[in-house]
């Protein structure tokens, strides 16, 4: 390939071509356009005439022109011009081709794979061998032809793992084995690895050493921490310069299981910075959802962190036996526990039934003996379902009854009357240390400090199932820790106190240790070898070298200590692995991890990658020589006189055609626009409206109510509502909507003539109003508050019937959920509907009137639902109702009303059907 002016030509012999321009252009001078031939009759008197002497017209300079530069782009056409051509080097003999192959290269892993193309192109064209060596994949380099190598090209992909030493020196190994020598082209991610020195020094000796980098740094992220009650993250580039911006994402799963982006972190290098750290606060619903965070735009291993427990912070919900006693806190019951807990979990306080709603991830109890059969009943039932219930003895248990005679659900084995103490005036013996944990134990590799002593326990029963049950137990082999399992979930017993009365356990870090083994607490960084110990992790999903996850399928377990400090590599990718009821991620980068440029020596040639790749110029240059030589067919036709005949005969034909098509009478385009796509938007599916008032801020709270009331229809039942439009009464058509929310607010303007007469209309048809005042929380329905007034103007020129409060019995109560009350985010507001026909009876036998046999126009209260339904885009709920667990029942009884309401509005008098008492009976319980 020749290049010229920064154009590369495959046939640059045609390029002489350009010479013989000067002498076509005067052939062409000397060559006259066709004359023009007209019927004269007089020219008949000049037959038989010559002149001795004829003189040719001159072809104008114009289209000359036109003519070499039709012959000129055919000409560089056919010489194969190049945009951007790739330089072709001198050189002979075998080729290598070293990759780096790590997850550093996948961002323009495309662009390596087409300049790898092109070389073995280039190579394959010069005749010379060609091998492959993938240093985070090291094996002897086998040379080939070029071709060869180029139909495998697809299968080269990069690691998610960085060359580690012992590749390196398996790298250099295969090198210095192979006997003869060669040339190496060195694709690098552009990062440093420890050992490179050996191998280079291997690949100079052999030949000609080329590098070719991207140029640009290497992103990556470390792993997310918890700290200061937001999420921690730190990014890293290999590159310190100039300022740089970037947006890290954080992915999960929504309600509805589909992934999605749960929040964004705007993040920034600071100048000649080559890390910078990123907070993010979320509540612990959300952050628990979270399963990977990246940064945009970068598709690579290293720029993912996947996130695990540490992430998720548990709900420990903590009961007492007794209460603290005031003035000595460092013997409360509960005192060391939540000095444990607090920094890596969420602690609950509240009576039993009040905490199991909220179903807590934990329930610690110190020493309670006793508890109701409701309270023991519903406790059964949540650790069947998972939960973990974690006891710890106490004087209150020793001295009673429980699980003496026969094992009780709610303990792990059955124990003996009082308890023990050892050491002390009043006992025998000395105060007992801990045992060594066996192996089948989750405490299995803990350490056992030696300072640790147990004066006192509660005994278990000698069973045939207690060896099975005992997980962690003193010198003397007496039960420290047992544990059962209870349908999904389990019950584990601390043998002793939670504080310090019965042993030193409490004071010494085993304790925390002990916790999070059990997965009472997550940790909040990562942990140590020695924490591990013992423990053995499957591989649940692992990492490809682009960042995308897949299924580990048959991939082995590994050691814990393996997984928390041996390097990435063939036997441990990074990706998610689970013990029990623990979940670990192996990340790329780890906290003390930092991205090195790489450093190559001077007298190594390192060239940039070119992301720009050759663009053949070819096919654009011939069809510019055909559109000017039919440019120049047409030029010589108008200057012949040949193209007026033709253009007539063009447009005869056009005329022709036109007329010959099927026809009808020519009408003005139907009136469209805004109004038609109003329409066909509204009509193609069902779709929920709001009344717009001209407060901005009420009209969008209004649009997200009516989104999170869609969103709760389109999970729970067969509707499938298109997104929510707001309606202007005096402009929108109303029957497309079978229901319209009216959020009523004092300033808001009252609808004129026309729009009172469309909403009699719309009334009258069968659609249904649902007013809000907004104001139950400060009046009741009529003229008590400035909404209520406003109401009765706009509810005036209105065709309403007589309302009543909403009966029991209303088909309301029971249209998809039955229900009594019908809170918003005001709760004791009444709701009012169209009044019963004054001779509805109850028939003997039967729990329901026949009432409203259709539907109730309106509907009218001041609970503010919108408020209640409303979610933003994400599907997270944008106002707060009410407090805790109550307010969260209080909004899904909001939006069950909805639910309701709209069931109501689409079925009419459906559930008023008698057909259906037998079922309801039954969900009643009657």
């Amino acid at each position: 390939m020749t290049v010229l002016g920064g154009i590369g030509f495959t046939a640059p012999w045609l390029l002489l071509g350009l010479l013989a321009l000067p002498i076509l252009w005067l052939i062409l001078r000397a060559v006259p356009p066709a004359p023009v031939r007209r019927r004269f009759p007089g020219v008949a008197l000049l037959l038989g005439l010559t002149d001795d002497e004829s003189v040719s017209d001159r072809t104008p300079w114009w289209l000359l022109l036109l003519r070499m530069l039709a012959v000129a782009a055919l000409i560089l056409g056919l010489a194969g011009p190049v945009l951007n051509p790739q330089q072709e080097r001198a050189g002979s003999g075998p080729l290598l081709v070293v990759l780096d192959a790590s997850w550093a290269g996948a961002p323009h892993w495309a662009v390596r794979m087409d300049l790898l193309d092109a070389q073995l192109a280039e190579a394959g064209r010069g005749g010379r061998p060609v091998a492959l060596l993938s240093l985070t994949a090291p094996a002897p380099p086998q040379f080939q032809s070029a071709d060869a190598w180029r139909s495998r090209l697809a299968g080269v992909s990069p690691e998610p793992w960085q060359p580690t030493k012992e590749q390196l020196e398996a790298a250099r190994t295969a090198v210095t084995s192979a006997e003869e020598g060669f040339d190496t082209l060195w694709l690098s991610d552009g990062l440093a690895y420890p050992g490179r020195a050996p191998l280079l020094a291997a690949l100079r000796a052999k030949g000609d050493l080329r590098v070719v980098e991207t140029g640009q740094p290497v992103l990556g992220i470390g792993p997310a921490g918890f700290a200061d009650g937001a999420l921690q993250l730190t990014l890293h580039r290999s590159d310190p310069g100039a300022a740089r911006a970037v947006t890290v994402l954080a992915q999960g799963q929504d309600p509805a299981g589909a992934a999605r982006v749960l929040a964004t972190v705007p993040t920034r290098f600071d100048p000649g910075a080559g890390e910078a750290t990123a907070a993010l606060s979320l509540p612990a619903e959300l952050r628990a959802r979270i399963s990977r965070f990246e940064i945009q735009g970068q598709r690579s291993a290293g720029a993912v962190t996947l996130a695990d427990d540490r992430l998720r912070r548990r709900e420990v919900a903590l009961i007492a036996g007794r209460e603290d006693r005031e003035g000595l806190e460092l013997l409360s019951p509960l005192h060391y526990l939540k000095q444990a807990l607090a920094p890596t979990a969420d602690l609950l306080d509240g009576a039993l039934l009040d905490l199991l709603p909220a179903n807590p991830d934990v329930i610690a109890m110190a020493d309670v003996a006793t508890l109701s059969q409701a309270e023991e009943e519903a406790l059964v039932a949540w650790i069947e379902k998972g939960g973990l219930l974690l006891r710890f003895a106490g004087p209150r248990l020793a001295a009673s009854d429980i699980a003496r005679t026969e094992e009780h659900p709610l303990m792990p084995v059955r124990l003996r009357s009082g308890g023990r103490t050892v050491g002390g005036a009043m006992s025998w013996g000395e105060p007992k240390t801990l045992a060594p944990f066996p192996a089948e134990s989750p405490f299995a590799g803990l350490p056992v400090p030696d300072d640790v002593r147990v004066n006192a326990q509660v005994m278990a029963q000698p069973d045939p199932m207690l060896a099975e049950r005992v997980i962690a137990a003193l010198s003397d082999d007496t039960p420290l820790v047992t544990r059962k399992p209870l349908g999904q979930g389990q019950v584990v017993l601390f043998h002793v106190t939670a504080n310090a009365e019965w042993s030193t356990l409490p004071l010494s870090g085993l304790f925390v240790q002990m916790l999070e083994r059990l997965a009472v607490s997550s940790s909040a960084k990562p942990p140590e070898a020695a924490d591990l110990e013992g423990t053995t992790w499957r591989p649940v999903q692992v990492m490809d070298g682009f960042g995308t996850l897949r299924d580990a399928g048959a991939l082995p377990g590994v050691a814990g200590p393996a997984l928390a400090e041996a390097p990435l590599g063939p036997g441990l990718r990074p990706g998610v692995y689970d013990s029990g009821d623990r979940r670990l991620a192996r990340n790329v980068l780890g906290e003390d991890s930092a991205l090195t440029p790489a450093n190559w020596p001077e007298d190594v040639p390192v060239e940039r990658l070119t992301l720009r790749p050759e663009q053949p110029l070819g096919g654009p240059l011939l069809a510019l020589a055909l559109a000017l030589l039919a440019a120049d067919v047409l030029a010589a036709l108008a200057l012949g006189g040949r193209l007026w005949p033709m253009r007539r005969g063009v447009t005869a034909l056009a005329m022709l055609l036109l007329t010959g098509l099927p026809g009808g009478p020519l009408s003005a385009q139907p009136v469209g626009g805004e109004d038609t796509e109003f329409a066909i938007a509204a009509a193609s599916e069902l779709t929920l409206a709001h009344v717009l008032t001209g407060d901005a801020r009420l009209d969008d709270l209004a649009q997200a109510g009516l989104r999170g009331l869609s969103d709760t229809l389109f999970f729970r039942t067969s509707i499938e509502p298109a997104p929510p439009i707001g309606l202007d009464l005096e402009r929108d058509e109303l029957a497309f909507f079978p229901m319209l929310y009216w959020p009523v607010t004092p300033e808001q303007p009252q609808p004129s003539d026309a729009a009172y007469a469309r909403l009699n209309a719309y009334l009258r048809s069968g659609g249904m109003i649902l007013f809000d005042t907004r104001d139950a929380d400060i009046a009741g329905f009529g003229a008590a508050s400035p909404n209520g007034r406003k109401l009765q103007a706009l509810a005036a020129p209105l065709d309403i019937p007589p309302l009543e409060p909403v009966p029991q019995d209303h088909v309301l109560t029971r249209a998809f959920y039955l229900l009594q009350d019908f809170p918003g985010r005001h709760a004791r507001g009444r709701i009012w509907v169209e009044a019963a026909p004054p001779d509805a009876e109850q028939i003997e036998g039967m729990p329901f009137r026949n009432l409203n046999d259709g539907v109730t126009p309106v509907v009218i209260g001041g609970n503010d639902w919108a408020a209640a339904w409303a979610v933003d885009r994400d599907g997270r709920p944008l106002l707060p109702v009410g407090r805790g667990f109550t307010g969260e029942r209080q909004r899904e009884l909001s939006l069950r009303f909805g639910v309701n309401l709209v069931m109501h509005v689409l079925t009419g008098n459906y559930k008023s059907d008698q057909v259906h008492v037998p079922a309801l009976l039954d969900r009643l319980g009657q």
